[in-house]
């Protein structure tokens, strides 16, 4: 059994009472342990005395109030990010503990007369410590965050995850039609929907007598009650602080541990979870009693690393590759059920599609239904015409597949397809509620990515570990060891994990270079304004195509947090800024295979014209001297990646093919961009052993956002 690294949500349910009590604190010097994540908050409390508040966000994620003795010593000099803790928060009062709905975030807020912060740790994904102004605004942060969701930076207001459903506070009937929505079985739908985990989606399941693979379909009305009744019971005794914490362990050695029931008994026993009330799903186990939840964290976060050492001073290697097939196993379950929600949306727009195309047949149906009804006719009488109809080879009859008076439904045969519609409604009425259906679909496949992000997230902090552990086992060998590993096959590998990150850049057109250095390019006149205004700093290089319609090109020399620096770029990283700049213009789209471009620094990019003179939107004013890149050629390469991140890319072919386990040249030709990324799927699909990961991956769609506008082929065609 692995050891519990994470907070779960219910957990912080707990410590947000407990936490509480520490209100009125006065905090006295904040320090943070950079290889750790690890902030640590020294407060003054008038009835405690000394306080300190852990906060850590790396491998382990977990936020308590410590033993002094438990805390790590100082380190040497403090960096930035604990400097500005100490200005702003040295001598304020701990006013407020909270955490934010029912996810693994707790807010921290301090008053002081000059200033009010708050201090927001994230305990979920890659973890993350940030420090908010009284307006919410952020002042700074452990890691810079800028996804399609939200963002988290320097400067920016602080962006909260979108809030979880919060089964703790739900009515009964809000309760019932969560669980309803779902198409999994029970402890899923409590692990995932009503966002329990899985540890507490299995304990509700096991104090209420159901089974955990039933499906939701199969409850019947006592069900629902007793589940709701239990965490209405759990969520009060959280609220109330009418906990009973436990420390649960786990016998290490092969016997039946009858006689090891002394937790002191260190080569016999693990701490391996901590929990605010005692489960029986862990009846089996030892654990040991806690008064309070934070005692109970404390002991557990301090001990259970030390306890991985077992006789001899080895330490024991945790199952990683287990727990590695388990998260792959679930998110192809979820890759799965994203791939069935696809195809039903599809099947309900089609058929909503098939009503309009056959509108005057449809409508001739439902007329003829409900003037019947309006004269009495029964159904089966109703019915009994219609095959008469269609005997007689009317069409509008010969659709007529059946007739449900109890539903007051007709459903029809158009085109080989079944469509069952109200009788008693338009054409139109049915075929929005077609579509209305196919929204309804996708918006569960909408929370079905959510989730499986989540579960990729899980898999790659397992992977991490792993490595980590890993690495740190093989020095002694390295030494050893003077060759070099081969490279990975991956073109010929069976089953490629898939594993990708999502970067603040990918809203734009992007590549990095072979020197590392970021390159990122507008994909029209809103891109072009947003990158020169929001990302073009002192340091970065600005090009452009000397023909019209070509896209603001950026060479970073930092990234978007940081401050800006003047960078030597190689003239490798310049080249090849400069091709993607030619390869995304109208040089592409007119057929030609080389153009002009030219370098400037960003002060010399101005949205002031000059006098007299007009400038559309995406374009600016270039003043001063040009550095010119002549006759450089277009040509673009697009390959994928499976070393850190599985993932389409694609620019300037001296870049890409280092970086890619394989590669496509393209240069401009023939085929229209939807064709040509048809081709080149096809052609990834022939080279990769694994088809499934390419589709993953690679599809058509991904391919075309990396195809230059205009017509193309492959180079060797």
């Amino acid at each position: 059994m692995d050891h519990k690294r994470e907070l779960t949500s219910v957990d912080l349910a707990a410590l947000e009472g407990e936490l509480a009590g520490y209100e009125g604190a006065k905090l006295d010097k904040a320090y943070l342990y950079p290889e750790d994540d690890l902030v640590r908050l020294k407060l003054r409390d008038f009835d405690r005395g000394r306080v300190e508040f852990l906060i850590e966000v790396g491998d382990v994620k977990r936020a308590h109030a410590a033993d002094p003795a438990h805390v790590p010593d100082a380190p040497g000099r403090p960096p930035d990010f604990a400097m500005m803790l100490r200005n702003r928060l040295s001598g304020a009062d701990l006013v407020r503990v909270e955490q934010f709905e029912f996810d693994r975030i707790i807010e921290l807020e301090f008053d002081r007369e000059d200033a009010s912060t708050t201090i927001v740790a994230e305990l979920f994904g890659d973890g993350n410590v940030a420090v908010l102004d009284e307006h919410g605004e952020v002042i700074d942060c452990l890691e810079t965050v800028r996804l399609k969701s939200r963002t988290v930076a320097p400067g920016t207001p602080y962006e909260f995850p979108s809030a979880r459903f919060n089964p703790m506070t739900v009515d009964y009937d809000g309760f019932v039609a969560r669980i309803k929505e779902s198409d999994a079985d029970l402890v899923r739908t409590l692990a995932t929907q009503l966002n329990f985990g899985g540890l507490y989606g299995e304990e509700l399941c096991t104090r209420a007598g159901i089974d955990y693979n039933v499906a939701v379909d199969e409850l019947d009305e006592s069900d629902f009650e007793r589940l709701y009744e239990l965490i209405d019971q759990m969520g009060t005794r959280l609220r109330e602080g009418d906990v009973d914490p436990r420390v649960y362990y786990e016998a290490l050695d092969d016997g039946d541990g009858a006689g090891s029931a002394d937790p002191d008994d260190e080569p016999d026993r693990r701490r391996v979870d901590v929990t605010p009330i005692p489960l029986e799903e862990y009846e089996e186990l030892y654990s040991e009693s806690f008064t309070e939840f934070n005692p109970a964290l404390d002991d557990y976060f301090f001990n259970f690393q030390r306890e991985e050492e077992v006789e001899g001073g080895e330490t024991q290697r945790p199952d990683f590759e287990a727990e590695i097939e388990k998260q792959k196993r679930i998110i192809q379950q979820q890759e799965q059920a994203i791939e069935d929600f696809e195809a039903d949306a599809e099947v309900e727009r089609e058929k909503a599609e098939l009503l309009y195309a056959n509108y005057d047949l449809v409508d001739d149906v439902l007329s003829t239904v409900q003037a019947a009804r309006a004269d009495d006719v029964s159904w089966d009488d109703i019915e009994a015409k219609f095959n008469e109809g269609a005997d007689r080879g009317i069409a509008a009859a010969e659709a007529v597949v059946s007739l449900d008076g109890s539903e007051g439904t007709v459903t029809l045969d158009i085109d080989g397809t079944r469509v069952t519609v109200d009788a008693f409604t338009g054409v139109e009425k049915n075929a929005d509620e077609l579509y209305k259906e196919a929204k309804r679909i996708e918006e569960k496949k909408e929370g079905a990515l959510a989730a499986i992000e989540n579960t990729r997230e899980d898999l790659e902090a397992v992977k991490e570990r792993r490595d980590e552990w890993e690495a740190d086992d093989g020095d002694d060998e390295a030494d050893e060891d003077e060759g070099e590993d081969e490279p990975t096959d991956w073109l010929s590998m069976q089953s490629i994990p898939t594993r990708s990150t999502e970067h603040w850049y990918e809203q734009f057109r992007w590549f990095h270079t072979s020197d590392g250095f970021l390159v990122i390019g507008g994909r029209d006149a809103d891109d072009n304004e947003e990158l020169v205004q929001k990302y073009l700093e002192g340091g970065d290089k600005f090009f452009h195509a000397q023909a019209h319609g070509g896209p603001v090109t950026v060479l970073k020399a930092t990234g978007p947090s940081e401050p800006s620096t003047e960078v030597d770029f190689p003239q490798s990283s310049l080249d090849q800024a400069a091709q993607f700049a030619v390869s995304y213009s109208s040089v592409w789209k007119d057929g030609k295979f080389a153009g002009d471009v030219y370098m400037v620094d960003p002060d010399q990019v101005s949205k002031t014209p000059e006098s007299g003179e007009y400038l559309e939107k995406g374009g600016f004013a270039i003043r001063g001297d040009r550095t010119y890149f002549e006759s450089t050629p277009a040509g673009i390469a697009v390959g994928i990646t499976c070393d850190d991140e599985t993932r389409v890319i694609g620019g300037p072919p001296a870049a890409i093919e280092g970086q890619a386990a394989t590669s496509i040249t393209v240069e401009p030709g023939q085929y229209a961009q939807n064709d040509i990324a048809k081709r080149l799927y096809r052609e990834f699909k022939d080279r990769f052993a694994d088809e499934t990961f390419v589709r993953k991956v690679a599809s058509p769609d991904q391919i075309q956002e990396f195809l230059p506008p205009g017509g193309s082929r492959m180079a060797d065609d």
